[in-house]
Protein backbone atom coordinates (compact mmCIF):
# COMPACT_ATOMS: atom_id res chain seq x y z
CA UNK A 1 0.00 0.00 0.00
CA UNK A 2 3.17 2.19 1.10
CA UNK A 3 4.27 2.08 -2.43
CA UNK A 4 1.41 2.25 -4.35
CA UNK A 5 0.56 5.67 -2.30
CA UNK A 6 3.85 6.91 -3.11
CA UNK A 7 3.58 6.23 -7.31
CA UNK A 8 0.36 7.79 -7.01
CA UNK A 9 1.54 11.26 -5.72
CA UNK A 10 4.78 11.22 -8.29
CA UNK A 11 2.27 10.37 -11.09
CA UNK A 12 0.19 13.62 -9.39
CA UNK A 13 3.40 15.90 -9.54
CA UNK A 14 4.54 14.93 -13.19
CA UNK A 15 0.48 15.51 -14.44
CA UNK A 16 0.72 18.86 -13.29
CA UNK A 17 -0.26 21.30 -16.42
CA UNK A 18 1.92 24.42 -16.45
CA UNK A 19 0.94 27.52 -18.28
CA UNK A 20 4.06 29.47 -19.47
CA UNK A 21 3.68 33.29 -19.76
CA UNK A 22 6.34 34.94 -21.80
CA UNK A 23 5.40 38.73 -22.16
CA UNK A 24 7.73 41.00 -24.44
CA UNK A 25 8.00 44.21 -25.80
CA UNK A 26 6.21 43.19 -29.33
CA UNK A 27 3.82 40.27 -28.33
CA UNK A 28 2.59 37.94 -25.51
CA UNK A 29 3.28 34.61 -25.88
CA UNK A 30 1.36 31.60 -24.14
CA UNK A 31 1.61 27.58 -24.19
CA UNK A 32 1.12 24.58 -21.96
CA UNK A 33 3.66 21.65 -20.71
CA UNK A 34 0.93 19.40 -22.21
CA UNK A 35 -0.55 21.20 -25.37
CA UNK A 36 2.91 22.61 -26.54
CA UNK A 37 1.35 24.88 -28.46
CA UNK A 38 2.13 28.42 -29.03
CA UNK A 39 -0.55 31.54 -28.98
CA UNK A 40 0.09 34.98 -28.69
CA UNK A 41 -1.27 38.66 -29.05
CA UNK A 42 0.34 41.82 -29.44
CA UNK A 43 1.19 43.96 -26.73
CA UNK A 44 2.98 46.79 -27.18
CA UNK A 45 2.54 50.58 -25.12
CA UNK A 46 -1.03 50.24 -24.20
CA UNK A 47 -1.27 46.82 -22.61
CA UNK A 48 -1.50 46.47 -18.54
CA UNK A 49 -1.36 43.96 -16.55
CA UNK A 50 -5.04 44.13 -16.02
CA UNK A 51 -5.24 43.93 -19.52
CA UNK A 52 -2.65 40.93 -20.08
CA UNK A 53 -4.43 38.79 -17.53
CA UNK A 54 -7.55 39.32 -19.31
CA UNK A 55 -6.32 38.31 -22.71
CA UNK A 56 -4.87 35.64 -21.87
CA UNK A 57 -7.65 34.15 -19.55
CA UNK A 58 -9.77 34.66 -23.64
CA UNK A 59 -6.68 33.21 -25.35
CA UNK A 60 -6.27 30.44 -23.23
CA UNK A 61 -10.76 29.17 -22.25
CA UNK A 62 -10.05 26.46 -24.06
CA UNK A 63 -7.13 25.04 -21.89
CA UNK A 64 -6.99 24.00 -18.50
CA UNK A 65 -3.59 24.30 -16.35
CA UNK A 66 -2.88 24.20 -12.50
CA UNK A 67 -0.25 26.92 -12.32
CA UNK A 68 1.36 29.29 -13.70
CA UNK A 69 5.07 30.55 -15.22
CA UNK A 70 5.10 34.64 -15.69
CA UNK A 71 8.38 35.55 -17.58
CA UNK A 72 8.49 39.40 -16.74
CA UNK A 73 10.87 42.42 -19.15
CA UNK A 74 12.13 43.83 -16.05
CA UNK A 75 13.44 42.87 -12.39
CA UNK A 76 10.67 41.36 -10.11
CA UNK A 77 11.03 40.41 -6.39
CA UNK A 78 8.12 38.12 -4.49
CA UNK A 79 6.15 37.57 -7.54
CA UNK A 80 5.61 40.92 -8.27
CA UNK A 81 7.18 43.09 -10.99
CA UNK A 82 9.24 46.01 -9.44
CA UNK A 83 9.14 48.76 -11.81
CA UNK A 84 7.01 49.79 -14.70
CA UNK A 85 8.71 48.52 -18.15
CA UNK A 86 9.99 50.35 -20.85
CA UNK A 87 7.91 49.23 -23.82
CA UNK A 88 4.65 48.09 -22.28
CA UNK A 89 1.19 49.83 -20.72
CA UNK A 90 1.33 51.09 -16.85
CA UNK A 91 -0.26 49.14 -13.81
CA UNK A 92 2.23 46.72 -13.73
CA UNK A 93 4.44 47.53 -10.78
CA UNK A 94 3.60 44.87 -7.80
CA UNK A 95 0.58 43.73 -9.30
CA UNK A 96 -0.66 40.31 -8.12
CA UNK A 97 -0.81 37.63 -10.77
CA UNK A 98 -1.58 35.15 -8.50
CA UNK A 99 -4.90 36.62 -7.40
CA UNK A 100 -5.73 37.59 -10.60
CA UNK A 101 -5.14 34.61 -12.72
CA UNK A 102 -6.79 32.79 -9.18
CA UNK A 103 -4.08 29.94 -9.22
CA UNK A 104 -0.38 29.80 -8.01
CA UNK A 105 1.70 31.81 -10.35
CA UNK A 106 5.64 32.42 -10.23
CA UNK A 107 6.67 35.78 -11.67
CA UNK A 108 10.42 35.96 -12.82
CA UNK A 109 12.76 38.49 -14.94
CA UNK A 110 12.25 37.11 -18.40
CA UNK A 111 15.73 36.48 -18.88
CA UNK A 112 15.84 34.33 -16.49
CA UNK A 113 13.06 32.42 -17.86
CA UNK A 114 14.35 31.55 -21.26
CA UNK A 115 18.07 31.22 -19.56
CA UNK A 116 16.68 28.69 -17.78
CA UNK A 117 15.01 27.14 -20.54
CA UNK A 118 18.23 26.68 -22.43
CA UNK A 119 20.37 25.97 -19.48
CA UNK A 120 22.60 22.51 -19.37
CA UNK A 121 24.99 22.86 -16.70
CA UNK A 122 28.30 24.78 -15.36
CA UNK A 123 28.50 28.80 -15.78
CA UNK A 124 26.19 29.86 -18.52
CA UNK A 125 26.03 33.72 -19.53
CA UNK A 126 22.27 34.34 -21.45
CA UNK A 127 21.66 37.54 -23.37
CA UNK A 128 18.92 38.53 -24.95
CA UNK A 129 18.57 40.17 -28.44
CA UNK A 130 15.32 41.49 -28.90
CA UNK A 131 13.74 45.14 -28.27
CA UNK A 132 16.17 45.41 -25.30
CA UNK A 133 18.87 43.31 -23.96
CA UNK A 134 17.73 40.72 -21.68
CA UNK A 135 20.66 39.27 -19.26
CA UNK A 136 21.02 36.67 -16.79
CA UNK A 137 23.83 33.94 -15.30
CA UNK A 138 23.25 30.48 -14.16
CA UNK A 139 26.33 29.01 -12.00
CA UNK A 140 25.60 25.25 -11.16
CA UNK A 141 21.99 26.01 -11.00
CA UNK A 142 22.03 28.89 -9.41
CA UNK A 143 19.68 31.43 -10.95
CA UNK A 144 20.65 35.04 -10.88
CA UNK A 145 18.69 37.69 -12.89
CA UNK A 146 20.55 40.81 -13.98
CA UNK A 147 20.56 44.43 -15.86
CA UNK A 148 23.32 44.36 -17.68
CA UNK A 149 22.08 46.19 -20.94
CA UNK A 150 21.68 49.06 -18.56
CA UNK A 151 25.72 48.98 -17.61
CA UNK A 152 27.79 52.33 -19.59
CA UNK A 153 29.32 51.03 -22.84
CA UNK A 154 30.81 53.75 -24.85
CA UNK A 155 29.87 57.51 -26.24
CA UNK A 156 28.23 57.87 -22.66
CA UNK A 157 25.53 55.16 -24.07
CA UNK A 158 24.77 51.49 -22.86
CA UNK A 159 25.14 48.28 -24.00
CA UNK A 160 21.35 48.10 -24.68
CA UNK A 161 21.50 51.18 -26.47
CA UNK A 162 23.66 49.16 -28.98
CA UNK A 163 22.70 45.75 -28.44
CA UNK A 164 18.89 46.35 -29.19
CA UNK A 165 16.44 46.55 -31.72
CA UNK A 166 16.61 50.37 -32.01
CA UNK A 167 20.11 49.75 -31.94
CA UNK A 168 20.39 47.48 -35.27
CA UNK A 169 18.22 49.98 -36.64
CA UNK A 170 20.63 52.90 -36.44
CA UNK A 171 23.50 50.54 -36.81
CA UNK A 172 22.93 48.45 -39.55
CA UNK A 173 23.52 44.88 -39.24
CA UNK A 174 27.16 44.95 -39.85
CA UNK A 175 28.00 47.33 -37.46
CA UNK A 176 25.03 45.49 -35.19
CA UNK A 177 27.25 42.36 -35.27
CA UNK A 178 30.14 43.96 -34.70
CA UNK A 179 28.83 45.89 -31.52
CA UNK A 180 27.48 42.16 -30.57
CA UNK A 181 31.06 40.49 -30.76
CA UNK A 182 32.46 43.26 -28.69
CA UNK A 183 29.51 43.12 -26.12
CA UNK A 184 29.89 39.81 -25.33
CA UNK A 185 33.81 39.82 -25.00
CA UNK A 186 33.24 42.06 -22.60
CA UNK A 187 31.01 40.42 -20.76
CA UNK A 188 32.60 37.47 -20.69
CA UNK A 189 35.45 38.45 -19.75
CA UNK A 190 34.00 40.45 -16.51
CA UNK A 191 31.85 37.09 -15.64
CA UNK A 192 33.94 34.23 -16.50
CA UNK A 193 31.41 32.21 -17.80
CA UNK A 194 31.76 28.65 -19.58
CA UNK A 195 29.39 29.30 -21.87
CA UNK A 196 27.10 31.79 -23.35
CA UNK A 197 23.40 31.54 -24.07
CA UNK A 198 22.28 33.96 -26.98
CA UNK A 199 18.58 33.99 -27.16
CA UNK A 200 15.74 36.54 -28.35
CA UNK A 201 14.74 37.46 -31.82
CA UNK A 202 17.17 39.11 -33.18
CA UNK A 203 20.10 35.76 -32.66
CA UNK A 204 18.66 34.44 -36.24
CA UNK A 205 20.57 38.03 -37.70
CA UNK A 206 23.84 36.76 -36.33
CA UNK A 207 25.60 35.16 -39.42
CA UNK A 208 28.83 34.11 -36.86
CA UNK A 209 28.64 33.45 -33.15
CA UNK A 210 31.48 34.51 -30.89
CA UNK A 211 33.64 32.53 -28.96
CA UNK A 212 31.79 30.00 -25.86
CA UNK A 213 28.52 31.03 -27.55
CA UNK A 214 25.88 29.24 -28.51
CA UNK A 215 22.12 29.72 -30.15
CA UNK A 216 19.01 29.83 -28.01
CA UNK A 217 15.97 28.11 -29.00
CA UNK A 218 12.90 29.79 -29.78
CA UNK A 219 10.78 27.39 -26.86
CA UNK A 220 13.51 28.43 -24.05
CA UNK A 221 11.04 30.76 -22.16
CA UNK A 222 8.60 28.05 -22.34
CA UNK A 223 10.72 25.55 -21.37
CA UNK A 224 12.33 27.80 -18.45
CA UNK A 225 8.44 28.29 -17.36
CA UNK A 226 8.19 24.31 -17.46
CA UNK A 227 10.93 24.01 -15.32
CA UNK A 228 9.86 27.00 -12.48
CA UNK A 229 7.55 24.20 -11.45
CA UNK A 230 10.55 21.32 -11.47
CA UNK A 231 11.81 22.01 -7.93
CA UNK A 232 13.49 24.29 -5.69
CA UNK A 233 15.01 26.81 -6.20
CA UNK A 234 11.62 28.65 -6.85
CA UNK A 235 13.18 31.83 -6.61
CA UNK A 236 16.09 33.33 -7.62
CA UNK A 237 18.99 33.91 -4.27
CA UNK A 238 18.67 37.58 -2.36
CA UNK A 239 20.99 39.87 -2.88
CA UNK A 240 22.80 41.00 0.58
CA UNK A 241 23.39 44.39 1.58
Amino acid sequence: MTARRKKTAHTTTKSRTVLAIDVGGSHVKVMTNNERIKREFESGPELSAKNMVRKVKDLTKDWSYDVISIGYPGPVAGNRPLREPFNLGEGWKGFDFQKAFGKPTKVVNDALMQALGGYKGGRMLFLGLGTGLGSAMIADGEREPMELGHLPYRKHKTYEDYASEAGRKHSGNKKWRKHIADIVKHLTTALEPDTVLLGGGNVKRLDKLPPKCRRGDNADAFTGGFRLWDGPPAEPRKKLG
